[in-house]
């Protein structure tokens, strides 16, 4: 395996990053399964791993922290907050309030004494982010976290996260957690180039597209039974990104590769990437997974790949992606009725 820098941390990575979110009851409920999973991959090289407080409501950094036991040291260990973790509307956000206390709550689960990288999981439109530097800076200073980043930013809050930390001397955002994959490639137009811009990691999630580029999901064939196209109806069977698909699979097959890894090899293959975050939920797709670590694609396959999905464009929607509240609040795109007309 070989290891990235990430961003400008200091901190070398693997350019896979075991994702943990399928560990815990909304995936893999069986806490010795997990931890072997999790094993098998510290075996292969992979050195980073990422969890968030609300996968599993807190199972996920359960399950990471019995892991890790005696190989801590060797692991770059990253976590999340800002998903609600209860009913009370502080349990959740960007606020000082709710971080000192998420902070607390992922070592307590996770076993350790630190964070290697700790992350916003969402921007928080309702917070200031001088207050959220603030307090990621003070638990920076008092040792119980190394690195900070953010997860799903819109570039103009990437952006504006650096300046006010210049300003203000506190503590920067090191990585971005954007989504990208062959059919969503939105990231290639700013966020990519800003990370570069900024000396930050990129660890992107969703790598084969939500399953999509897994081949289990085909043109006029009968969808899998999964909870994906429960969640997400509209991307699962968008035409276009099954229109890619079908191109995309005689592609990988004319290469002599599967499609998952000439999707894994995609994301890895451009600059700005640091570390593509799997997901596998059993052995088996972790060893699938694995098997393609290898792969190195062309030039002509990578024109090809882009000849069938342009830089920069996306297929289809990605529905877990993050919403700004202007596109997703009716009425912050609307004036009052009375105010609607020219004249």
């Amino acid at each position: 395996m070989q290891y990235r820098p990430l961003g400008r941390t200091g901190i070398k990575v693997s350019p896979y990053c075991l994702g943990a979110m399928m560990f815990g009851a909304i995936g893999n409920a069986d806490h010795d399964d997990s931890i072997r999973i999790i094993h098998k991959a510290l075996d292969a090289g992979i050195n980073f791993i990422d969890t968030a407080d609300m996968y599993s409501h807190g199972e996920s950094e359960e399950i990471v922290g019995k892991a890790l036991k005696g190989r801590r040291d060797n692991v770059v260990l990253a976590t999340k907050c800002f998903i609600p973790m209860g009913q009370d509307p502080n349990q959740q956000g960007s606020s000082r309030r709710w971080i000192y206390r998420a902070v607390e709550d992922s070592l307590r689960r996770l076993q350790t004494d630190y964070i290697d990288l700790f992350q916003m999981h969402r921007p928080a439109p309702d917070t200031d982010i001088e207050e959220t530097l603030s307090a990621l800076t003070d638990l920076m200073r008092a040792g119980k976290i190394r690195a900070i980043g953010s997860s799903t930013f819109p570039v103009s809050d990437i952006i504006e996260a650096q300046w006010v930390a210049e300003k203000r001397c506190l503590a920067r955002f090191r990585t971005e957690q954007p989504p990208y994959s062959i059919l969503h490639r939105g990231i290639e137009r700013e966020v990519l180039p800003t990370l570069e811009r900024y000396g930050m990691g990129a660890l992107v999630w969703s790598p084969l597209a939500m399953g999509m580029l897994t081949g289990r999901y085909r043109r006029g064939a009968a969808q899998p039974d999964s909870t994906r196209v429960a969640y997400f109806p509209k991307q699962m069977s968008n035409e276009n990104s099954l229109d890619a698909v079908e191109q995309l699979i005689p592609l990988a097959e004319s290469a002599g590769i599967k499609l998952t890894h000439m999707a894994l090899a995609f994301v890895t293959a451009h600059p700005g990437v640091t570390s593509a975050i799997l997901g596998p939920r059993t052995m088996e797709q972790l060893d699938d997974l694995l098997a393609g670590s290898e792969v190195r694609l062309t030039d002509e396959i990578l024109d090809a790949i882009d000849a069938i999905v342009p830089p920069g464009t996306e297929t289809g929607p990605l529905e877990a992606n993050y919403q700004t509240p202007a596109i997703k609040t009716a009425g912050l795109r609307r004036r009052p009725l009375s105010e609607r007309s020219a004249a």
